[in-house]
């Protein structure tokens, strides 16, 4: 059965040494495998430590970039290079920490939409595959993989879907290179979260489980089964995290339009979430769950 995960966002932003030793007991006690960070600015935490606590609690680890305006893959030669540059960055604490896997929008800053036309899109998706190709590159020669992450249209007008995803890891044409899914995402922008998942194949890296309103999974009009049988079909077998957020980091909150809280705790949102999730893997597939 896959590792189940929960990201710390469902509790603090932003992450720092003191907070994660006391979450990451914490998560662990809530019966959890595995615990998500995240970098949302370098030197807040210190993988080094981060990853001797991860040891002592026994937890599995996995690693979100975040992209807040200003880091962007698409923008000024100077402000691609630095997000280049923190990229790497993720790439060495993942190492550090342990995590096989990066995900997150790693092209575009989240909130950042724009139109374009079929050539302006061909031109912009060349320009995003020339600024990912090293970075990739990296991170193979660190043996972590980057997980793509589509976001739903409100996030980005880039890359929605998992199809437009993996156009950019075909071109980019690097083993390290794959998809992070998020089932809030696809429940707006994919006709079939279950086709999604199916069509990623070997190239998902990472999994990403919460709620239609970005709370608990399972409580909710999501097709879980569907997923559950997807995930199967392709032997997907790294962690399954849940992603939420708190209204805590006001520019974390906002980029995530969290305006009420999800759930009468972060407590109650992780152990129900985790509750469901257990019992829908361990559950026999049904027939016609696609």
């Amino acid at each position: 059965m896959n590792a189940i995960g929960a990201n710390t966002w469902i509790w603090v932003s932003p992450l720092t040494d003191e907070r994660l030793a006391e979450i990451a007991p914490h998560v662990r006690d809530l019966g959890f495998d595995a615990i998500e960070l995240q970098v949302e600015n370098p030197g807040d935490w210190d993988p080094g430590r981060a990853a001797e606590l991860l040891q002592e609690h026994g937890l599995r680890a996995t690693l979100c970039a975040v992209m807040p305006p200003g880091r962007d893959l698409l923008t000024s030669p100077d402000e691609i290079a630095a997000t280049q540059a923190y990229l790497r960055h993720c790439v060495d604490v993942a190492r550090r920490i342990g995590a096989g896997a990066i995900g997150g929008p790693i092209y575009s800053a989240v909130g950042r939409t724009w139109l374009l036309d079929a050539d302006g899109r061909r031109r912009t998706i060349a320009r995003l595959v020339e600024a990912l190709r090293p970075v990739a590159d990296y991170a193979g020669e660190q043996g972590v993989r980057l997980g793509l992450e589509p976001l739903n249209r409100f996030e980005t007008s880039l890359i929605n879907t998992a199809e437009q995803a993996l156009e950019v890891v075909e071109l980019v044409g690097s083993t390290a290179l794959g998809l992070l899914l998020d089932t809030f995402h696809m429940n707006i922008e994919e006709k079939s979260s279950a086709a999604a998942i199916r069509l990623a194949g070997s190239h998902l890296v990472h999994f990403h489980a919460c709620g239609c309103d970005r709370g608990s999974p399972g409580h909710d009009h999501i097709d879980w089964e569907a997923i559950a049988g997807a995930l199967r079909e392709i032997a997907y077998d790294d962690p399954i995290c849940i992603e939420s957020f708190r209204s805590e980091n006001t520019i974390i909150a906002a980029a995530a339009a969290i305006w009420r809280p999800l759930a009468p705790s972060p407590d109650a949102l992780a152990t129900d979430g985790l509750s469901f999730l257990r019992s829908l893997l361990a559950a026999p597939l049904l027939q016609g769950s696609r």
